[in-house]
């Protein structure tokens, strides 16, 4: 019989309560109760609401979702072969990775860093219902362990957007609102080297609204950015540029005065005649979707065909764009991207520094 992992209280009281194990009998990955002796005292009813809205934002939206899609995938897995996900097997989890590695169907397999990823939004999930997955446990490691030999791939990054490019994308838009708001965002999003999910979750002023996680301020000598992302605070400065065509604070300003946008999120909806700016702030899913239009519409790759080109462009390739792009000293590209250490800014760079030495030349050779 397989082994079970651990229980937290949690999960031992539905257990004593001789509930079936079903999905259904376990909290809600938002679930946050009073003890029996205090719900209806008024006491700390109040307060509920904020602890399950403190709760949610413990983890990153986009985080959250993913990690509800790996649980809702795990899930009909087991029901398909007719297991139960709940409570959580090592021997269980072990044959679950193994065939996203290699599906029965002959589906192409999930990457090794995919897998690890899955089973990641997996122990949330389990943490989230009482349960503690072990993850060292042999028949994980094991299984990992043989997946990252046996289906090792080389790191794939989405292609790099360089200034060239850039222009081409701006050259497709047009001059009305909608054309304004986002000739700013990629102008903003590039100049930045931000995530998208950063550049739509701006707001003109700090506490606009309760779903920002930054603001700006436009100076003389440019635009700061203060961000609340998820590794903590950071202030990003982008700095005006050569030309108003191409500047991503005139840009910015544009906007924000044509748009007449005084307070809360700085990237909105605009009306289907572009003549009005709406109050509801973009879905981050807009940034890549405008990449991905521009990109096409500017012929950027002519060689590769449609679907290859969209395949190769996303968001993320503003916030590559700029590490690629910028010849500065490494240490201004690792404070603009926020990251932690420098190899993960040099990931960027060795793209754009390929044979910049040749050291066969200086060889003698």
């Amino acid at each position: 019989m397989a082994k079970t992992e651990q229980k937290s209280p949690l999960s031992a009281k539905y257990a004593a309560q001789g509930q079936e194990k079903d999905e259904s009998d376990y909290p809600d990955l938002d679930q946050i109760a009073l003890p029996v002796h205090l719900v209806g005292s008024g006491t700390l009813d109040r307060l509920i609401e904020s602890a399950r809205d403190y709760a949610r934002h413990a983890t990153a939206e986009n985080t959250h979702k993913a990690y509800a899609q790996d649980w809702a995938d795990f899930s009909r897995w087991c029901r398909r072969r007719g297991a139960d996900p709940l409570p959580p097997s090592s021997e269980l989890i072990g044959l679950y990775l193994a065939d996203l590695a290699a599906p029965q169907d002959h589906c192409p397999g999930l990457a090794a860093s995919s897998i690890e990823r899955r089973l990641s939004g997996l122990g949330w999930a389990y943490r989230q219902r009482g349960f503690v997955l072990e993850r060292k446990n042999r028949h994980i490691t094991t299984v990992l362990a043989g997946i990252r030999r046996k289906h090792a791939r080389p790191p794939h990054q989405k292609e790099a957007l360089g200034p060239s490019d850039i222009h081409a994308m701006l050259a497709t838009l047009p001059f009305d609102l909608r054309g304004l708001r986002d000739r700013a965002i990629l102008l903003i999003g590039y100049a930045g080297g931000l995530r998208r999910s950063e550049i739509i979750s701006l707001d003109v002023g700090h506490d606009d609204t309760l779903d920002s996680a930054g603001w700006i301020e436009i100076l003389d000598d440019g635009v700061l950015l203060t961000l609340n992302t998820k590794t903590g605070w950071r202030e990003v400065e982008i700095g005006r540029g050569s030309s108003d065509q191409t500047c991503p604070v005139h840009a910015l300003e544009q906007w924000l005065h044509f748009g007449k946008i005084h307070a809360g999120p700085v990237f909105v909806a605009v009306s289907r005649d572009s003549n009005h700016a709406l109050g509801k702030r973009l879905n981050d899913r807009h940034v890549a979707r405008l990449i991905k239009r521009t990109v096409h519409d500017a012929g950027l790759r002519p060689e590769l065909s449609e679907a290859e080109r969209l395949k190769l462009y996303s968001g993320h390739s503003l916030r590559a764009g700029l590490a690629s792009s910028a010849e500065v000293d490494e240490r201004y590209v690792q404070k603009q991207l926020g990251h932690a250490s420098a190899e993960m800014t040099r990931r960027y760079q060795r793209q754009r520094d390929r044979f910049r030495v040749n050291l066969t030349k200086a060889a003698g050779l």
